[in-house]
Order: C-alpha cells, then structure tokens, then sequence
C-alpha cells in the first residue's frame, strides 16, 4: 500500500472505521462479497436508503457527527452520511476521504427554505472512494425515497464513475449546482465546517434550530 494511500484507511475522529457500530454494519452490508469494487457498491447503497437523508436535525456537538453515532441513530444529512460511507470503507481496506463542496439547491421545501435562509447549502459532503487505482466520487446523501418524491433519479454508483448530483430533475428544472469546491479530507475538518456556517447561517448559532419536529418527506409531499 502506497503510504500517501494509507492515512485514507486509519480511524479518524469522525470517520471512526474501527469503532463496533462501524465495523458490524460493514459486516452485514458486504455480507460474502469479496472485490473491493462490489464491497464498495453495496457499503453505497446501504448509505443511501438505510441512512435516511435528515436536514431538519441539525447539531454541532462533535460526538453526533461521528460514523458511529449516524449509524445507531439511522438518519443524517449529507456530511454525516459522507462520513459514515468513508468509514465502512475504511472498515473493510478501501482508502477513503471526505469532500466539501457548497452547492445552489433549486429544489427544496418551504420549511428547508425558512430554516436555511439561502438556497446555497454549504459544505455539502460527499465520499471519495480509492477503487482500481483511482477515485471516484460517491454521494449517498439523498435516499430513493425522497429522489421519488422530488422526481429526481436516484444517484446510482457503479464503483468506477463518480455519482454526484444531478442538475436538472425529471421534468427539466434545475435540481442542483456547484458553486464551490472545498477539496477533500482525511477527516471531517470541523472548525472549518462551523467557520463555513457561522458566515452563512449565522441564526443557527443564536437560535434553537435542534428541535425541528417536521419530518423532511412529508414536507416535500404537502409541497406537491
């Protein structure tokens, strides 16, 4: 293993590849597969619909926001599902790393909108995964049943392409934009993340924004 390649499959703060939480739900995703690149998909999928996509639970205590903890409470959003996706490769010998990128969602609910204040969502979290000599981006944030709901395809992954979201939904309307790139990381870069939001979304800081009650998918079906 190249030793540039292997800070990528060392536990980290967040991406804690060696805690049991991890490490068992690696176990049981990848089941009796063996190639890397098949481990991948499956650890992808299981990502994307058995970790549902929450933005209205938001919390900036570190501990939350460790693979771990996403993976016993079954939901999070975007970051933290980068996060958890990076280390259950980790967890079965696939170097992985953690990008940043702010992206203009076009669609969205009306209680999102009113929590957000913006329609730029920062640092947006993705995985990077080290397959076949190369890597190769994997976005497990939005679960099938909300792409549904938006009429947006699911984000496949085959292991070889990068799978990053879509600019334009079903009907043609604009879905999502790149406006920033952030690069990538061994580990969530936490205070840089916080600095990132305390500029755009200074009221999350000053106001109660932990105890949302609404539920993300039935807003979006109110919204339709």
């Amino acid at each position: 293993m190249d030793i540039e390649l292997q800070k990528y499959l060392e536990p980290a703060k967040f991406v804690d590849s060696d805690s049991k939480e991890v490490m068992k739900f690696a176990k049981i995703s990848i089941g009796n597969t063996k190639k890397p690149i098949e481990q991948a998909i499956k650890l992808y999928y299981n990502v994307r619909d058995g970790i549902k996509y929450d933005p209205y639970h938001l919390s900036f205590e570190p501990d939350t926001l460790k693979a771990s903890s996403v993976i016993s409470r079954r939901y999070g959003f975007c970051v933290e599902k980068a996060i958890t996706l990076a280390a259950l490769a980790r967890a079965v010998g696939i170097p992985s790393r953690i990008g940043f990128a702010n992206v203009r969602n076009h669609l969205t609910t009306n209680r999102l909108k009113e929590i957000m204040r913006t329609d730029i969502f920062v640092f947006h979290g993705y995985a990077e995964l080290f397959l076949e000599d190369k890597w190769v981006k994997a976005t497990p944030a939005f679960n099938a049943s909300i792409c549904k709901l938006f009429k947006v395809s699911p984000l496949e992954f085959n292991g070889m392409n990068d799978s990053l979201f879509q600019p334009y939904n079903s009907n043609g309307n604009l879905f999502m934009e790149y406006v920033k790139d952030h690069g990538q990381f061994n580990d969530l870069p936490y205070e840089t993340m916080v600095d990132e939001f305390k500029i755009h979304y200074p009221h999350f800081f000053s106001e109660e924004i932990s105890d949302i009650k609404d539920d993300f998918e039935e807003d979006i079906l109110t919204a339709s």
